[in-house]
Protein backbone atom coordinates (compact mmCIF):
# COMPACT_ATOMS: atom_id res chain seq x y z
CA UNK A 1 0.00 0.00 0.00
CA UNK A 2 1.32 3.29 -1.07
CA UNK A 3 2.30 5.92 1.97
CA UNK A 4 0.55 9.08 2.02
CA UNK A 5 2.05 11.96 1.60
CA UNK A 6 3.22 14.11 4.52
CA UNK A 7 0.82 16.78 3.62
CA UNK A 8 -1.37 19.46 5.31
CA UNK A 9 -4.52 18.14 3.10
CA UNK A 10 -2.87 14.51 3.70
CA UNK A 11 -2.76 15.11 7.67
CA UNK A 12 -6.32 16.84 7.48
CA UNK A 13 -7.84 13.74 5.95
CA UNK A 14 -6.34 10.86 8.63
CA UNK A 15 -7.67 13.47 11.46
CA UNK A 16 -11.14 13.62 10.04
CA UNK A 17 -11.29 9.89 9.40
CA UNK A 18 -9.50 9.40 13.20
CA UNK A 19 -12.30 11.70 14.50
CA UNK A 20 -15.16 9.95 12.83
CA UNK A 21 -14.47 6.42 14.25
CA UNK A 22 -13.61 7.64 17.71
CA UNK A 23 -17.29 9.62 17.86
CA UNK A 24 -18.74 6.29 15.97
CA UNK A 25 -17.28 4.40 19.20
CA UNK A 26 -17.89 7.06 21.45
CA UNK A 27 -21.88 7.18 20.08
CA UNK A 28 -21.88 3.02 19.94
CA UNK A 29 -20.44 2.60 23.61
CA UNK A 30 -22.58 5.58 25.05
CA UNK A 31 -26.13 3.61 23.50
CA UNK A 32 -24.58 0.23 25.05
CA UNK A 33 -24.35 1.95 28.56
CA UNK A 34 -27.71 4.66 29.05
CA UNK A 35 -29.94 1.58 28.98
CA UNK A 36 -28.11 0.11 32.08
CA UNK A 37 -27.64 3.31 33.66
CA UNK A 38 -31.49 4.76 33.38
CA UNK A 39 -32.34 1.23 35.01
CA UNK A 40 -29.52 1.59 37.66
CA UNK A 41 -31.15 5.24 38.19
CA UNK A 42 -34.92 3.99 38.03
CA UNK A 43 -33.65 1.11 40.96
CA UNK A 44 -31.90 3.48 43.16
CA UNK A 45 -34.65 5.53 43.11
CA UNK A 46 -37.29 2.98 43.85
CA UNK A 47 -35.04 2.12 46.48
CA UNK A 48 -34.88 5.07 47.96
CA UNK A 49 -38.60 6.46 48.01
CA UNK A 50 -39.25 3.01 50.02
CA UNK A 51 -36.42 4.09 52.51
CA UNK A 52 -37.80 7.56 53.07
CA UNK A 53 -41.74 6.08 53.50
CA UNK A 54 -40.13 3.57 55.67
CA UNK A 55 -41.94 0.41 54.52
CA UNK A 56 -41.13 -2.53 51.69
CA UNK A 57 -43.46 -1.79 48.92
CA UNK A 58 -44.08 1.21 47.48
CA UNK A 59 -46.27 2.07 44.09
CA UNK A 60 -45.90 5.55 42.96
CA UNK A 61 -48.96 6.44 41.84
CA UNK A 62 -48.48 9.90 39.97
CA UNK A 63 -45.63 12.46 39.43
CA UNK A 64 -45.65 15.98 39.57
CA UNK A 65 -42.91 18.44 38.95
CA UNK A 66 -42.79 21.31 41.18
CA UNK A 67 -40.62 24.19 40.32
CA UNK A 68 -37.30 22.60 41.05
CA UNK A 69 -38.78 19.36 42.52
CA UNK A 70 -40.15 16.03 41.64
CA UNK A 71 -43.13 15.01 43.82
CA UNK A 72 -43.62 11.06 44.01
CA UNK A 73 -47.41 10.47 45.12
CA UNK A 74 -47.89 7.02 46.90
CA UNK A 75 -50.58 5.53 49.10
CA UNK A 76 -48.13 6.01 52.46
CA UNK A 77 -47.68 10.02 51.36
CA UNK A 78 -45.48 11.91 49.18
CA UNK A 79 -41.16 11.61 48.45
CA UNK A 80 -40.16 14.70 47.07
CA UNK A 81 -36.80 15.60 45.42
CA UNK A 82 -35.67 18.75 46.10
CA UNK A 83 -32.09 20.66 46.06
CA UNK A 84 -30.06 23.58 47.63
CA UNK A 85 -27.34 24.95 45.18
CA UNK A 86 -25.76 26.86 48.15
CA UNK A 87 -24.14 24.06 50.31
CA UNK A 88 -20.70 24.21 50.98
CA UNK A 89 -19.50 21.62 48.11
CA UNK A 90 -22.45 23.08 45.68
CA UNK A 91 -25.49 21.64 44.75
CA UNK A 92 -27.33 19.57 47.63
CA UNK A 93 -29.84 17.15 46.38
CA UNK A 94 -32.41 14.94 49.13
CA UNK A 95 -35.03 13.00 48.72
CA UNK A 96 -37.68 13.42 51.77
CA UNK A 97 -40.80 11.37 52.90
CA UNK A 98 -43.63 13.13 54.45
CA UNK A 99 -47.11 11.68 55.39
CA UNK A 100 -50.17 12.65 54.21
CA UNK A 101 -50.19 15.39 56.88
CA UNK A 102 -46.94 16.49 56.61
CA UNK A 103 -44.85 14.82 59.02
CA UNK A 104 -41.30 13.95 57.80
CA UNK A 105 -41.05 9.77 57.38
CA UNK A 106 -37.58 9.82 56.56
CA UNK A 107 -34.68 11.17 54.38
CA UNK A 108 -31.81 10.00 51.67
CA UNK A 109 -29.13 12.64 50.32
CA UNK A 110 -29.26 11.71 46.63
CA UNK A 111 -26.24 13.99 45.90
CA UNK A 112 -23.41 15.89 48.04
CA UNK A 113 -20.10 17.36 47.46
CA UNK A 114 -19.80 18.41 50.73
CA UNK A 115 -16.73 17.78 53.56
CA UNK A 116 -16.11 14.10 54.15
CA UNK A 117 -16.11 14.03 58.02
CA UNK A 118 -17.83 17.08 58.29
CA UNK A 119 -21.14 18.35 55.78
CA UNK A 120 -21.25 14.67 54.31
CA UNK A 121 -22.09 13.39 57.75
CA UNK A 122 -25.58 15.13 56.67
CA UNK A 123 -26.81 11.72 55.30
CA UNK A 124 -26.68 10.31 59.20
CA UNK A 125 -27.01 13.24 61.21
CA UNK A 126 -30.58 14.44 61.23
CA UNK A 127 -31.72 10.46 60.70
CA UNK A 128 -34.13 9.07 63.87
CA UNK A 129 -30.84 8.23 66.16
CA UNK A 130 -29.19 11.85 64.92
CA UNK A 131 -28.44 14.37 66.65
CA UNK A 132 -30.03 16.45 64.73
CA UNK A 133 -32.80 14.17 64.46
CA UNK A 134 -36.00 15.92 62.25
CA UNK A 135 -37.87 12.39 61.65
CA UNK A 136 -41.28 12.76 62.81
CA UNK A 137 -40.88 16.94 62.84
CA UNK A 138 -43.27 19.03 60.23
CA UNK A 139 -42.04 21.76 58.14
CA UNK A 140 -45.60 23.02 58.79
CA UNK A 141 -45.49 23.28 62.35
CA UNK A 142 -41.71 22.78 63.44
CA UNK A 143 -39.03 25.62 63.04
CA UNK A 144 -36.77 23.66 60.60
CA UNK A 145 -33.75 25.64 60.70
CA UNK A 146 -30.72 25.36 62.95
CA UNK A 147 -30.81 27.07 66.45
CA UNK A 148 -28.37 29.20 65.35
CA UNK A 149 -30.92 30.72 63.54
CA UNK A 150 -33.84 30.33 66.29
CA UNK A 151 -34.94 27.41 64.40
CA UNK A 152 -35.14 23.71 66.43
CA UNK A 153 -32.78 21.68 64.52
CA UNK A 154 -29.01 21.17 65.89
CA UNK A 155 -26.63 21.80 62.99
CA UNK A 156 -24.13 19.56 62.33
CA UNK A 157 -21.01 20.39 64.40
CA UNK A 158 -18.67 22.45 62.13
CA UNK A 159 -21.00 22.41 59.41
CA UNK A 160 -23.24 25.45 59.78
CA UNK A 161 -23.95 26.22 56.00
CA UNK A 162 -24.38 22.19 55.05
CA UNK A 163 -26.92 22.07 57.90
CA UNK A 164 -28.64 25.45 56.67
CA UNK A 165 -28.45 23.79 53.25
CA UNK A 166 -30.23 20.63 53.96
CA UNK A 167 -33.09 22.23 56.05
CA UNK A 168 -33.61 24.49 53.12
CA UNK A 169 -33.75 21.55 51.10
CA UNK A 170 -35.99 20.06 53.11
CA UNK A 171 -38.74 22.87 53.34
CA UNK A 172 -38.70 23.17 49.78
CA UNK A 173 -39.63 19.59 49.86
CA UNK A 174 -42.78 20.21 52.10
CA UNK A 175 -43.80 23.40 50.34
CA UNK A 176 -43.66 21.27 47.26
CA UNK A 177 -45.87 18.55 48.69
CA UNK A 178 -48.32 21.46 50.20
CA UNK A 179 -49.70 23.95 48.34
CA UNK A 180 -50.79 25.68 51.67
CA UNK A 181 -47.19 25.04 52.68
CA UNK A 182 -45.55 28.59 52.25
CA UNK A 183 -48.79 29.90 54.42
CA UNK A 184 -47.96 27.54 57.11
CA UNK A 185 -43.77 28.05 57.21
CA UNK A 186 -44.61 31.96 57.12
CA UNK A 187 -44.29 31.82 60.71
CA UNK A 188 -41.76 29.06 61.43
CA UNK A 189 -38.85 29.11 59.37
CA UNK A 190 -36.78 31.82 58.75
CA UNK A 191 -36.69 32.94 54.86
CA UNK A 192 -34.44 31.86 52.50
CA UNK A 193 -32.53 35.64 51.98
CA UNK A 194 -32.09 35.34 55.52
CA UNK A 195 -30.74 32.72 56.63
CA UNK A 196 -27.93 33.00 53.31
CA UNK A 197 -27.22 36.11 54.59
CA UNK A 198 -25.52 35.05 58.03
CA UNK A 199 -21.51 34.59 57.63
CA UNK A 200 -19.69 31.34 59.59
CA UNK A 201 -16.43 30.62 60.41
CA UNK A 202 -17.35 26.96 60.10
CA UNK A 203 -17.84 24.72 57.01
Amino acid sequence: MKKLDSTWYNMLIVLTAIAVIAGAALGYANELTSGPIAENKARQLADGIKAVMNTDEVEVQRVDTVGASVVYHTSQGVAVQAKDANAFGGTLTILVGFDAKGTILGYQILETSETPGLGAKADKWFQKDGKGNIIGMNPGQNNMTVKKDGGEVDAITASTITSRAFLRAVNEAYAAMAPQAEDAQSGATTPHHEMNGKEDNDE
